[in-house]
């Protein structure tokens, strides 16, 4: 057997060997230590059909909130085409997007190592003793310093790499939501303002008038000065007002814009409040917390854990002795037009051991390094289901309790609405002061107020519970297996 067939069969029986051995740790097991189903709503004496309807973690057709697509969440067509423009336009997302390619380019650059690169190469060489210098033209096709992975440190490396691409792909997964999460806010947020704007003009409306009435009845002596300064209060309060949500409105068209990424015209703007965000039908008993899983901030955490716990065995290998391989195998002669005849053959295999013998601490401080980053993944890996599980027990504790104060809310607007008919009624007759139909003024505007207030709060919820269990992602609902 010559020696290039000799050599290249011992390459190749390297390369098998190659990557057969891993000193990889098994990835510990995870203890956040939650309650295994979700904490039961607060007493608050609502009726139990509303206190079920906090427990909400699936769509009305039966398909988990994970699942359910955006469009089908938010049915306001206004709402939807924002939402829609926002993922195209938006530059956070947009940089989110870019770190995913980015990972993945890096991921690519690291499982590159695992193969040999072959490069092709032909050179002209001139030099000799005497006054004519010998040229020599040379030919060749090798490999360059590749590592054999007897102990799988560059498989380590290129499974870090990969994990921390998945991981990237779930922050871009989470920057979604959020994005999905922060249109409808401030889509809610925006008529919910203006409802309050068209409220504090309404009212400024009445108490126009109101001052109006005050100062022809102070001409004729009806009313004292104190019932005209408190009409003239009660006036410029309402108009305080009416400037204020003017400016809040304008900043939240600006920061809707700034979510869209572009300009949004005013025909997609909410005017009023308009129609509630569909509820969530009610949770299936017995459904486990294990639904957290498919959050993804805590699948990024758990990539990044897999990924700590692989660099463990990369930097566990740099113990080990490492084979470089250089071969290569071409043609060369003193004659270009001779360069590929008989005899003008030539190979080279360079085989490269390193041994680490003293690196003065390096090699363990790495390895302590690496579980270190492997303990504080496995950490902020609980830690990710822990707040998960915080912010979906936030939501359904909050699902009952605003249920209720929207409720009681709605009485109070209606109970303040007869009283303030009746006050001004015994006013108008001459039986009560200015002051009682003002004050039953303020308590039917401040209650109105609050009631908005209520159903933005109970809205935000929703919103909130939809995103916290993973729901934004798709843009349809996905059909029950």
């Amino acid at each position: 057997m010559t020696k290039p067939v000799f050599s290249t069969l011992a390459l190749a029986a390297l390369l098998a060997m190659a990557g057969c051995a891993s000193l990889e740790p098994t990835l510990p097991n995870a203890a956040p230590a939650i309650p295994e189903q979700w904490p039961a709503a607060p007493v608050t004496g609502v009726a139990p059909a509303a206190a079920a309807a906090a427990n909400a973690a699936t769509a009305p057709n039966g398909i988990a909130a994970a699942d359910t697509g955006w469009r089908d969440f938010f049915t306001d067509p206004k709402l939807a085409e924002l939402i829609a423009r926002a993922l195209t336009n938006n530059r956070d997302l947009r940089v989110a997007v870019a770190n995913v390619e980015r990972a993945r380019a890096q991921y690519r650059i690291v499982r590159a190592d695992r193969l040999p690169a072959l490069g092709a190469s032909a050179t002209l060489t001139r030099g000799g003793d005497g006054p004519q210098p010998a040229p020599q033209y040379s030919v060749g096709l090798g490999i360059a310093s590749f590592e054999l992975d007897l102990f799988g440190r560059v498989r380590n490396l290129s499974d870090a790499a990969l994990q921390q691409y998945f991981a990237q792909e779930e922050s871009r997964r989470a920057a979604q939501l959020a994005l999905v999460a922060e249109i409808a806010n401030a889509y809610l947020t925006l008529g919910a303002d203006r409802e309050l704007q068209q409220l504090a003009r309404d009212t400024l409306a009445n108490r126009r008038k109101a001052l109006e009435l005050a100062e022809r009845q102070h001409e004729l002596g009806a009313v004292s000065a104190l019932d005209l300064s408190q009409a003239q209060t009660a006036t410029e309060t309402a108009r305080t007002d009416v400037a204020r949500y003017a400016g809040q409105v304008a900043r939240d068209i600006n920061a809707l814009n700034l979510l869209v990424g572009a300009p949004v015209e005013e025909a997609l703007l909410p005017p009023r409040f308009g129609a509630d965000v569909p509820d969530l039908a009610l949770l299936p008993a017995g459904l486990p917390a294990e639904v957290l899983l498919r959050r993804p901030d805590v699948q990024q955490a758990e990539h990044l854990l897999r990924a700590a716990n692989a660099d463990i065995g990369a930097a566990r290998a740099a113990f080990f002795p490492s084979i470089s391989l250089t071969a290569s195998i071409g043609s060369a002669s003193n004659e270009l037009s001779d360069l590929f005849s008989s005899g003008t053959r030539v190979w080279s295999f360079v085989p490269q051991i390193n041994l680490p013998i003293f690196q003065g601490g390096r090699l363990r401080a790495t390895l302590g390094m690496s579980q270190a980053e492997r303990d504080a993944a496995l950490a902020q890996y609980e830690k990710s289901i822990q707040n998960g599980f915080r912010e979906v027990a936030d939501a359904l504790a909050l699902g009952s309790t605003l249920a209720e104060q929207k409720a009681a809310q709605q009485a109070l607007v209606t109970a303040a609405t007869r009283a303030d008919q009746l006050s001004r009624a015994r006013y108008e007759a001459g039986r009560d002061s200015y002051l009682v139909l003002l004050d039953s003024q303020r308590t039917l505007y401040q209650a109105q107020q609050s009631l908005v207030t209520t159903r933005l709060a109970e809205q935000s919820n929703r919103v909130a519970l939809y995103q916290v269990l993973g729901g934004g992602w798709h843009e349809h609902s996905q059909q029950a297996q």
